[in-house]
């Protein structure tokens, strides 16, 4: 089943997300309280899936007024190739397009193999023309919670 995600589905997917390999995850944006301050932002577009009581898939999704944007989706290994990846998404498309959002992003890390085939298959376009440019704008350290291998 998938749902929409609430605060305390957050152990749960942390979870799910530090045991899937190239997340790319954050101490501060994906700290509770940084998933806390999303959610609040974003409380109609981000979505579980859901087996029994256990969170099996995730994706955070939120938008601008302008453009959405996809974060961290994935679905536990042994629930994968079942469709919750692709229903995750067109949850979140949905729910964008009825706050009138027309045109959804997102970053796989390059070394992300799988997920650079997953989202190609569902016809996802990687855009070499746009250059990706980040700063920190926080005195605390966003740092990486591990070392991309």
């Amino acid at each position: 089943m998938i749902r929409k995600m609430t605060l305390s589905d957050y152990a749960a997917v942390f979870d799910l997300w530090m045991s899937t390999p190239h997340m790319g995850l954050r101490t501060l944006d994906d700290s509770e309280e940084g998933i806390t301050l999303f959610l609040r932002r974003n409380p109609e577009t981000c979505f579980v899936a859901v087996e029994g009581a256990e969170v099996i898939g995730v994706i955070l999704c939120g938008h601008d007024g302008r453009r959405g944007y996809i974060y961290h989706t994935v679905v536990h290994p042994d629930h994968r190739k079942q469709g919750l990846g692709t229903a995750l998404i067109d949850a979140a498309v949905a729910a964008l397009q009825k706050e009138g959002i027309t045109r959804v992003c997102l970053n796989v890390m390059e070394s992300n193999e799988a997920g650079k085939q997953f989202w190609k298959k569902r016809g996802w376009e990687k855009k070499d023309f746009l250059g990706f440019y980040s700063k920190s704008i926080t005195k605390k350290e966003n740092l990486p919670l591990f070392k991309e291998q």
